[in-house]
């Protein structure tokens, strides 16, 4: 097996997160990703509409009172720095620095009274990324991710494409785990907006010509048979079929195009922002045009804002967040996908409404907002409401397991569906959470 590592990154809980893709080789270390296609009997698609979902993680936690859920009127200790603007659908106000989201208002929706009771990075991922809650601090998925269900339930809208990507690697709690290696996130593994943007697994070496591939396949088809020859219990899989859709995935032109993103015009890149957000973003749009069901972004970090917390958003990670995200819905619209594509953006809490000693603010579950786009949602609103300063819901409460109901919901997929663990016991996609009818 070959261990392909992605990049570490560290939060302020001191904990490192190294997310590592264990490609599957065959015989002679000809051919990649044949560990993608094993055991994907049961990953065929469903026959539910090709809709597809775009999610971004803002990983460290965002401060919903200085983005959408601003508190003029509150005392200069919670309401901070930053003031509102109008927006293009009237009454709906947000963050001064969130002016190009402002004018795409009408194609998003702001739910504003998410609310949970963990306070720590770790678990806190793990629920709003799965919709389980762990008992106590965990380092690895105890529960899928939901682009680990998306995959197993509906797989890919077009055959050839992969089901579920990371772009640029998969998020803190972004895999399979009892699902299995064949539903975990295919990863771009470089930044897109690099130099030169390629992604590993999809390029050949430059010696190495399809007939060579072709020939390398025969020969690890050869072997195969040899060792299931001997294989007295039986457990050898089916290598050979699988191993024929990795070498499809690999010489598909419709594959190397959807990933290729310096095939979208300067104007195009510029639009949404040269940053790595902005290019996650591009990049997702191509992939789910061409046929990919689920696929996951980073926003590049910087929102766990113990220290300068209005400096470090004002200066550095609103305005790349604002012009990725605004492009991206507006391309989308703009391209008639408004209907079939879901956009989702989120951390795993709010930060709280008190300032601290460092003007900062510090982790708080009590509130936070999620933002929506598409997928036939009811866009151009804010919902629910917290308390005048910011800390908790005022309208009806709603969890991280009613997000992804509503993002199920939206795929056409069961979330009171069941699966069996390793343990063979019954798990339930969802144990909490219906979807957001403000929104359906």
């Amino acid at each position: 097996m070959l261990d392909i590592v992605g990049q570490a990154y560290r939060n302020c809980d001191g904990i490192t997160r190294r997310d590592a893709l264990r490609v599957g080789a065959l015989a002679l270390g000809g051919l990649t990703l044949s560990h993608f296609f094993r055991s994907k009997a049961q990953a065929q698609p469903r026959g539910f509409k090709d809709t597809a979902v775009i999610q971004i993680f803002m990983g460290g936690g965002p401060s919903h009172l200085d983005m959408y859920d601003l508190k003029p009127d509150a005392p200069a200790e919670i309401r901070g720095e930053f003031k509102e603007i109008s927006t293009r659908v009237p009454g709906i106000r947000i963050s001064e620095h969130l002016p190009l989201q402002a004018a795409a208002m009408d194609k998003i929706a702001i739910v504003r009274s998410i609310t949970h009771h963990n306070s720590s990075h770790l678990p806190s991922s793990h629920f709003v990324l799965t919709g389980h809650e762990p008992a106590g601090e965990i380092t690895s998925n105890i529960n899928p991710s939901s682009g680990s269900i998306v995959a197993k339930l509906r797989g890919p809208n077009v055959p050839g494409m992969p089901a579920y990507v990371a772009v640029p690697r998969r998020t803190s709690y972004g895999a399979a785990a009892y699902l299995g290696g064949a539903y975990e996130a295919f990863p771009t593994q470089k930044d897109p907006n690099a130099e030169n943007f390629h992604v590993p697994n999809l390029r050949r070496l430059p010696d190495l010509s399809i007939d060579r591939l072709s020939s390398r396949q025969a020969l690890a088809h050869d072997l195969d048979i040899m060792r299931r020859d001997v294989d007295a219990h039986g457990e050898m899989l089916a290598l050979d079929r699988y191993s024929a859709q990795a070498l499809d995935l690999i010489t598909s032109e419709k594959v190397e195009r959807a990933f290729d993103i310096e095939r979208e015009p300067a104007r195009v890149r510029d639009w949404y922002g040269r940053t790595p957000i902005g290019q996650n973003c591009l990049l997702a749009r191509r992939l789910v045009e061409a046929g990919v069901t689920y696929v996951t972004c980073l926003s590049g970090g910087g929102w766990d804002t113990h220290v300068n917390n209005f400096s470090e958003l004002k200066d550095v990670t609103l305005p790349r967040y604002d012009r990725a995200v605004a492009a991206l819905v507006t391309d989308l619209y703009e391209r008639g996908l408004g209907d079939r594509v879901m956009v989702m953006a989120f951390g795993e809490f709010g930060r709280t409404p008190r300032i601290n000693a460092d003007a900062g603010r510090d982790h708080w579950p009590g509130a936070m907002s999620v933002l929506f786009s598409g997928g036939g949602l009811k866009v151009g609103q804010m919902v629910g409401s917290t308390d005048s300063q910011g800390a908790y819901p005022t309208s009806k409460p709603y969890s991280p397991g009613c997000v992804l109901a509503t993002m199920y919901h939206v795929m056409g997929i069961d979330y009171t569906h069941h699966f069996n663990d390793q343990s063979d016991r019954p798990i339930p996609v969802l144990p909490e959470g219906r979807p957001i009818m403000e929104l359906i």
